[in-house]
């Protein structure tokens, strides 16, 4: 008996799922707003995202105008975001900002814009175009509303996206290293202290800076060796007047009195 029950639990299965379909079907097909708002709601409330935002999408526009409209928006929004469709949420939720700017709701949804374009920010080594992006809104946020619970968590969340365009910026760099372009190497090493002075990669680029001018030396022309060499040493006093106790001051001081030696020799 177990085993014959059990055969038909598949069907059952669809039969439910069936009469779900149907019932929505016959939801939005109604002429009955009211009943079509609260059924979003109910929807939404379930995370069953992607009905809610249908009925929502024309909720929007039977309400345009008017108070209700603001409610349905901002349920628009989150349920782009419960689907994980962070773009259009970001967008939407930037929509609520600039069309209901005295909303109860506006301080949260300029926070979620940005905090969704965070959500949507790609790994390092890939274009960085949201992270900029979501940087600038964070920031926008926390200048707009500065008493504001979420001020912690967006200044958490730019020092995230700011490592990672460190990050881009100093394996950039290193790539030109590991690739043996140590002048390209250095420049870019160069650039990237520059850009981020506070790098959490700012010991490793000045020691790869010392590194590459030594190697740069030995591989240059005789014309150019001594410059390039003075450079090691100038580089050099630079790192360890700035990391007296880096794990890198021994291999350091070995390209340093190379270095020292080589430009002794023309100065005798």
């Amino acid at each position: 008996m177990k085993k014959y029950a059990f055969s038909f639990l598949p069907f059952l299965v669809l039969i439910v799922l069936l009469s779900g379909c149907s019932d929505y079907k016959k939801i939005l097909k109604s002429t009955d707003i009211n009943m079509k708002y609260d059924k979003a709601v109910e929807y939404y409330q379930k995370q069953d995202f992607f009905k809610a935002i249908q009925l929502f999408d024309e909720l929007l526009t039977y309400f345009k105008g008017t108070e209700k409209a603001e409610e349905i928006f901002y349920y628009y929004a989150y349920s782009h975001y419960g689907k994980g469709d962070y773009v259009l949420a970001s967008y939407y939720f930037n929509n609520f900002s600039t069309t209901f700017p005295r909303s109860k709701y506006t301080e949260e949804t300029t926070f979620m814009s940005a905090y969704c374009q965070f959500l949507d920010s790609p790994k390092y080594s890939l274009d960085q175009a949201n992270t900029v992006s979501a940087i600038r809104g964070m920031q926008t946020f926390v200048n707009t509303y500065p008493q504001s619970k979420r001020v912690a968590e967006a200044n958490e969340v730019i020092d995230k996206l700011r490592y990672k365009l460190q990050e881009k910026s100093f394996e950039a760099a290193k790539l030109y290293f590991n690739i043996e372009e140590y002048n390209a190497a250095i420049t870019g090493f160069n650039a990237h202290l520059k850009d981020y002075p506070d790098s959490k990669f700012k010991e490793e680029a000045y020691f790869l800076i010392v590194k590459s001018y030594y190697i740069f030396a030995t591989k240059s022309i005789d014309s150019k060796k001594k410059e390039r060499f003075k450079a090691t040493t100038d580089s050099y006093d630079t790192f360890a007047a700035l990391f007296p106790t880096s794990n890198h001051k021994k291999e350091a001081e070995v390209y340093y009195k190379n270095a020292i030696k080589e430009l002794n020799k023309y100065n005798n």
